[in-house]
């Protein structure tokens, strides 16, 4: 009796096995490269055949031309996509505090002649670490100094901000936000088209 139990075990153990661990795996794999193959891959963004980032990872960029994506908590170093994580930091911890008031130092050091409040997603990391978005009062917030160091009219830099804003999921959840790989690249595209203006 027991060395029968035994062997079905073993015979259901190698059937789930290939059942879960490869023909499952194998079957959505292959729905989703058939249904929506960039999804599928990473959603990645492509330049000249070279892949340059992800719609759905953040991105570092702290060159004042450029929007500035929201901090990043992962370990062991700032948007590394292999450790998504928050910090873990309570609201009143010293470390976290810390961080927070530096990125304010920052942004104002940054663009000194703005007085507009900074809005907390500029000053905070997201959960995971590697949010690829702002809140559209981040971006407004950040218009006046790209701007200013691109030279360029607000009135086209807020275009391309609606441009790369995206509404709510659904229609109803979350707010509107702004992609901020997808911002720059855009950014750049339309500065080089127009030759600065």
């Amino acid at each position: 009796m027991f060395l029968k139990n035994l062997r079905i075990a073993f015979i259901l153990l190698c059937l789930f096995t290939i059942l879960t661990g490869v023909i499952y795996p194998f079957a959505i794999t292959g729905i989703a490269q058939l249904i929506f193959p960039h999804k599928a891959n990473g959603s990645l963004i492509e330049r000249d055949r070279n892949a340059i980032g992800s719609e759905l990872i953040g991105q570092p960029f702290t060159d004042p031309k450029y929007f500035w994506s929201r901090l990043s908590a992962t370990g062991p170093f700032p948007y590394n996509a292999g450790a998504s994580s928050g910090s873990n930091y309570g609201p009143i911890n010293p470390t976290y505090l810390d961080g927070v008031h530096k990125r304010v130092q920052d942004l104002k050091a940054t663009d000194s002649l703005n007085t507009q409040l900074i809005p907390v997603d500029l000053a905070t990391a997201s959960g995971s670490g590697l949010d690829p978005h702002i809140s559209t009062a981040a971006a407004l917030y950040q218009l006046p100094r790209v701007a200013r160091v691109r030279k360029w009219k607000k009135e086209n830099i807020q275009t391309l901000i609606d441009q790369n804003t995206e509404g709510r999921t659904f229609g109803f959840l979350g707010e509107p936000r702004v992609n901020v790989l997808k911002l720059n690249l855009a950014l750049d595209e339309a500065q080089s088209l127009s030759g600065g203006k």
